[in-house]
């Protein structure tokens, strides 16, 4: 996705556990089985295995599971700059799907483009993998671009 930027340090020292026990309380992701894999400042990264579940009817990846993840992993981005006891919740977002969502995995990295008060952009980046080689089988499959809001927990 670029050169990853260098943020300064996050308003809440646990900024990661508060962000893995929002995660943690999601039905969708926890119903779908993606994991959140990585917690940054910044930038969080999120996998999701291929099964008959998570299909659409030509044996790819189903675009709303691309959706999910991408936001999720946006979102979450976004919340690991905020005060303590904030939470997020989606504005908007625009999704391209650039190929087939054919591979084994995906793995969707968003990051924070712009953190603000209220308000932070982030982008997102979905690509499908082979996790056995740790090789893009499908490269970038989609990308993301969206608004967070910042909630008062």
């Amino acid at each position: 996705m670029g050169p990853q930027h260098a943020w300064p340090a996050p308003a809440d020292p646990d900024y990661a556990a508060a962000v893995r026990a929002s995660y943690d309380s999601q039905g969708l992701m926890r119903t779908l089985g993606a994991r959140l894999v990585e917690v940054a400042a910044g930038r969080t990264v999120i996998e999701l295995d291929f099964s008959p579940g998570v299909a659409q009817q030509h044996g790819l990846f189903h675009g709303g599971v691309i959706g999910a993840i991408a936001d999720n992993a946006g979102g979450y981005a976004a919340m690991s700059l905020m005060p303590a006891g904030s939470e997020v919740v989606t504005v908007e977002y625009k999704l391209n799907f650039l190929r087939p969502a054919r591979g084994a995995m995906l793995r969707a990295i968003g990051e924070v483009v712009r953190s603000g008060k209220s308000l932070s952009v982030v982008r997102c980046e979905v690509s499908c993998l082979d996790p056995e080689a740790q090789l893009v089988t499908g490269a970038c499959c989609a990308i993301m671009q969206a608004t967070m809001m910042r909630q008062s927990g």
